[in-house]
């Protein structure tokens, strides 16, 4: 298989071969095509949801997961961890274990890179916990977490939480020796409790600058403790609600395009009509807005974000190049979640997940044309 076309990370003509693997990326002569371009596939390390499937839900049908897998193929994404948030343990052993079984089962299972457990060791202060529910937020258990483990088939990649437990620390340091990623996120921590976090093996902060208070000290505080903190990578969800442009803007200029990635976050209702869906043991609400809150509340639980729109907004509310945006959906998400591969683009031995698509710079606009998933042709534009 072959495809052409101007490459994502540097405009120029490039030609693509694969089978299940790259065979080689070099550069091309002539496009038939000057408007198309070629990428590797998006990475999503945090969805909870995607076209009206919950991902949380234990007993959610295999074909319904096929389902999302396969709209999530039309917005460019090729990889994802799926996302399962605080809940009663048997829930979220359960969400885990059906997941698992899905991916082994499924031909679009490859898709699936892992697993990233959002919770429950997280803050239970208002503000701090976002939309999880309170019941259900515990402190850190690494015997648990080893049942989740076991539940997942030893696929959790990233584990989200907040740093101020007092056992925070001791659990870090276990799921680092065993090759999880530590993130902190939802989280009231001081900056000595991030420091002692960072010390113990934290390398990634979730959906930084969300699942925080609506009003900090000015200085110090967790956010700013995160920003500075150059051994931490992080997630921004870049909707234009979960973040004002300029946050995001001075965010990215702390961390760098090459410590910074885009997370969607998405949740049941993206890619949905406006209306009430589930997510886990809650209802949202998913607005004409295209905000996702808890039902009947303004307190934002998830987004409906697409990946595609995401890049655009990177260009357009960031101001990043195409090549900055493209590089945080993919070469940064795969650094962070400490993917094998796909760290150079699109690169000989690599899977290949490659994506096609026109770029309208004057919007910014991106339409995806067709999405590989290991070589196979998962999703094409129809005339």
């Amino acid at each position: 298989m072959k495809c052409s076309g101007r490459y994502a990370f540097t405009g120029a003509p490039m030609e693509v071969a694969f089978t299940s693997r790259i065979t080689y990326a070099l550069p091309a002569e002539d496009l038939r095509d000057e408007a198309r371009w070629v990428a590797p596939g998006f990475i999503d390390l945090q969805v909870n949801g995607f076209a009206g499937v919950d991902f949380n839900h234990p007993r959610c049908s295999h074909e319904e997961l096929a389902r999302a897998l396969r709209a999530l193929f039309s917005t460019g994404v090729t990889r994802i961890l799926p996302t399962v948030i605080t809940a009663a343990p048997e829930d979220m052993l359960g969400a885990l274990g059906n997941l698992a079984a899905a991916r082994e089962a499924l031909e679009e299972g490859e898709a699936i890179e892992g697993f990233h457990v959002e919770g429950p060791y997280i803050s239970a202060d208002d503000g701090p916990r976002g939309a999880h529910p309170r019941r259900w937020v515990r402190p850190p258990d690494i015997e648990e977490f080893r049942r989740m483990q076991e539940a997942a088939r030893g696929l959790i990649r990233i584990v989200t939480l907040a740093p101020e437990w007092p056992a925070a620390p001791r659990f870090i340091e276990a799921v680092v020796k065993e090759g999880v990623v530590a993130s902190i996120g939802h989280t009231n921590a001081t900056a000595e409790q991030i420091i002692a976090a960072v010390a113990a093996g934290a390398t990634m902060s979730t959906h930084l600058g969300n699942g925080a208070h609506a009003m900090l000290p000015r200085h110090p505080n967790y956010l700013w403790e995160q920003l500075a903190e150059d051994r931490l990578a992080a997630g921004f969800i870049v909707d234009g609600i979960h973040l004002p442009a300029s946050y995001l803007k001075v965010a990215l200029r702390a961390k760098g395009v090459e410590r910074s990635f885009l997370v969607t976050d998405a949740t049941t209702p993206a890619n949905c009509q406006p209306g009430r869906y589930r997510l886990g043991e809650q209802e949202v609400d998913l607005t004409e807005e295209h905000r996702v809150v808890l039902a009947g509340q303004n307190k934002l639980a998830g987004s409906a974000l697409r990946m595609d729109r995401g890049v655009e907004n990177l260009m357009r509310l960031a101001g990043l190049t195409l090549a900055q945006a493209v590089t945080m959906a993919t070469v940064s998400p795969a650094r962070a979640g400490r993917f094998p591969a796909r760290l150079n683009g699109l690169h000989p031995g690599d899977r290949a997940d490659v994506i096609e698509f026109r770029f309208d710079a004057a919007g910014p606009r991106i339409e995806i044309l067709k999405t590989y998933l290991g070589g196979r042709l998962v999703w094409e534009k129809l005339a």
